[in-house]
């Protein structure tokens, strides 16, 4: 699908949005005139210059170098100035906390992790979320810091902010996580569920390779989705859209969640690590680690039991592919590390079979660009997206949730 990019308006008091549709358009485009700003935002030259010369004087925006010569002026190029300002990314996991610190860019600055300890309560957890993203803090200036984005298993309820007894952690019935976080670290925070922050994170860092529209199959400890459509996520009624973990996958097993034959009973780690004869009774994450490696060391009995469970997601991201209409789906989380190839060829294979009018719409497979941190990536995309992407409620002035961006002009 061809990039839908945003359009400026040149009517007055939207200067908010305005500012945010060029901003986007420099990220996206790595190296853009003034020229080019103007032709794909709609704006007038005036309004244009306006803007840029705000962007350079806040620090947000540089001029680096000059476009090849077509025989008239050599055009100015503008980039986003990466170092203007980070945002912290949190992402729970049931047995670790991954945090990084990210630049206007999407690039990684720094990282932090720490395990999360069995059967830790919710008050243990915010304390260790806490702890992680005050270290990040600490490595830069606190001043340049718009906030901290949350990534974590669902399902939430976004309107309370609240984490609701999602099935990989015992023991939260209704934890108002956002806040409680908010509150312990100083800075505002911004929430999404894991699968949806990871695609917002690989939207946000790929930029024109990213561009259009995707389904982001988010493996880790469970399995999700996060899906971007003409550049927009798509969050559904609830907040919870995407959750293809718990969809019926064939078969009879029982999974965590309680029900029998969710796509999550065979593709999750503590499954696949349970079909390949059990783990040693540490962490699951360390087994399923093992066992990776093994598969890409070539032992057969490791591979074939990733094969399996990679057939498995293709049936059914087959699904997602035919009823979404899209031709892409990329393939994140800490899950794929060492064996990235081996289950994205399978699911490429299994949707070459599977897909309806392949002549119509070929769909790609590819593996993430933000790499096995793709939930903490993320969640602090979530921060830079909400301060500096555009949005209908910019222009609407009817913006929701916590302002990230207060004190920025």
């Amino acid at each position: 699908m061809a990039e839908e990019s945003w359009q400026g308006t040149n009517l007055p008091r939207v200067g908010g949005f305005n500012r945010a549709v060029v901003l986007d358009a420099i990220r996206r485009g790595g190296g853009v005139s003034r020229v080019e700003l103007a032709q794909r935002t709609g704006l007038t030259a005036q309004t244009m210059s306006n803007i840029v010369r705000a962007l350079i004087a806040d620090g947000l925006v540089s001029e680096s170098g000059h476009a090849p010569s077509t025989g008239g002026k050599r055009r100015v190029l503008l980039q986003v100035v990466p170092e203007a300002c980070s945002a912290v990314g949190l992402h729970l996991d049931p047995e670790r906390i991954t945090g990084v610190l990210l630049d206007l860019a999407g690039g990684v600055r720094h990282t932090a992790s720490r395990r999360v300890p069995a059967g830790a309560e919710p008050a243990a957890v915010i304390s260790a979320l806490a702890r992680t993203c005050k270290q990040l803090v600490s490595r830069v200036d606190p001043d340049e810091v718009l906030g901290a984005g949350l990534a974590v298993p669902g399902p939430l309820d976004a309107a309370q902010r609240t984490v609701l007894s999602p099935p990989n952690l015992t023991g939260w019935p209704a934890v108002p996580l956002a806040d409680a976080v908010s509150e312990r670290i100083g800075l505002p925070v911004v929430m999404d569920n894991d699968a949806t922050a990871a695609a917002i994170g690989e939207r946000w860092a790929g930029g024109e390779q990213r561009a259009g529209s995707f389904a982001y199959a988010y493996l880790g400890s469970g399995v999700g989705l996060g899906v971007v459509l003409a550049d927009r996520v798509h969050r559904g009624v609830s907040g919870n859209a995407g959750e293809i973990g718990h969809v019926p996958a064939g078969g009879t097993r029982l999974c965590h969640c309680g029900r029998r034959g969710c796509l999550e009973a065979y593709c999750s780690m503590r499954a696949i690590v349970a079909d390949s004869g059990g783990g040693d009774g540490g962490p699951i994450a360390e087994s399923y680690a093992r066992l990776c490696r093994r598969a890409a060391a070539g032992e057969a009995d490791a591979a074939k039991v990733l094969r399996q469970a990679a057939t498995r997601l293709g049936r059914s991201l087959a699904a997602v592919v035919g009823v979404l209409d899209v031709d892409r789906v990329v393939l994140g989380g800490p899950a794929l590390r060492h064996v990235g190839d081996l289950v994205r060829d399978r699911v490429a294979a299994v949707l070459d079979a599977q897909v309806w009018a392949p002549e119509v719409r070929p769909v790609r497979v590819q593996t993430a660009l933000i790499g096995e941190h793709a939930g903490a990536v993320g969640a602090a995309s979530l921060v830079l997206d909400r301060s500096y992407s555009p949005r209908l409620t910019t222009l609407l002035g009817a913006e929701t949730g916590p302002d990230v961006s207060a004190g920025r002009r």
